[in-house]
């Protein structure tokens, strides 16, 4: 598209990592810690009460794969996790939204993993109203990649990308989110389609099941934005 700013002039000031899990990583206790800040000290979902060390933590971590960015100082300023199926074969979403929409058909469970806990830290968000994951409301979306100091779409950008190159490695090739609609529909707007599954519930706020098939992904992406794409399957971010 004419005009566009190049992605790879647009998101030079952020590195993205898969986290180590071990009880005792400097960099996932980072990570923790900042779920604590965003999800019991800001937002007020979970309560600080149960966290007494600062990190909040829940049964899915152990199941999870988790991937931090970094600015330039090395410091976290956002997170997200993979979740694989638990025990039961069960997603996460699926204990709270209970209701599915008419023909509605869910992938192999080997193959499917719900992006959970995706943040963007409080002062990297760019205006007050920002979604949690860091992208702009509608009106100000369009500046997000022409504005430097825009830097939440960045960061969303560099936890997908991480995302991602841990599915392709791993064999999965769909992502079940639970997210609001003004998030699904400016995911949308990037070219990352998910389809809505199921009717919204209260799952930390009003949210609905989505699903994403990775392989119609790359296919959007490589008709509307090629360099994106060529940007996702790139080599892994150097190591911080």
């Amino acid at each position: 598209m004419e005009g566009r700013q190049p992605l790879l002039e647009s998101t030079p000031y952020f590195a993205g990592r898969q986290l180590a899990y071990a009880p005792d990583d400097v960099a996932l206790r980072g990570a923790f810690a900042l779920r604590y800040s965003v999800y019991c000290l800001e937002c007020r979902f979970l309560d600080p009460q149960v966290y007494p060390q600062g990190l909040e933590t829940d049964g899915d971590d152990p199941n999870s794969a988790h991937f931090g960015a970094y600015n330039q100082g090395r410091e976290l300023v956002g997170y997200v996790r993979l979740v694989s199926p638990d025990a039961h074969d069960r997603m996460p979403w699926e204990s709270r939204c209970t209701t599915l929409r008419e023909g509605a058909k869910l992938p192999p469970r080997a193959q499917s993993s719900e992006i959970s806990r995706l943040m963007v830290r409080e002062d990297y968000r760019r205006r007050r109203g920002d979604m949690l994951s860091g992208v702009a409301l509608p009106d100000t979306e369009a500046h997000a990649w022409r504005d430097r100091r825009s830097t939440a779409p960045q960061i969303l950008l560099t936890l997908y990308r991480q995302m991602y190159l841990y599915s392709l490695a791993q064999g999965i090739r769909y992502w079940y989110a639970a997210m609001e609609r003004p998030l699904a529909r400016s995911l949308k707007r990037l070219h990352f389609g998910f389809h809505q599954i199921g009717e919204q519930a209260d799952y930390f706020g009003l949210v609905a099941p989505y699903l994403a098939d990775l392989r119609e992904l790359e296919g959007q992406l490589a008709v509307a934005r090629p360099d994106l794409l060529g940007w996702m399957q790139g080599a892994e971010d150097a190591t911080l």
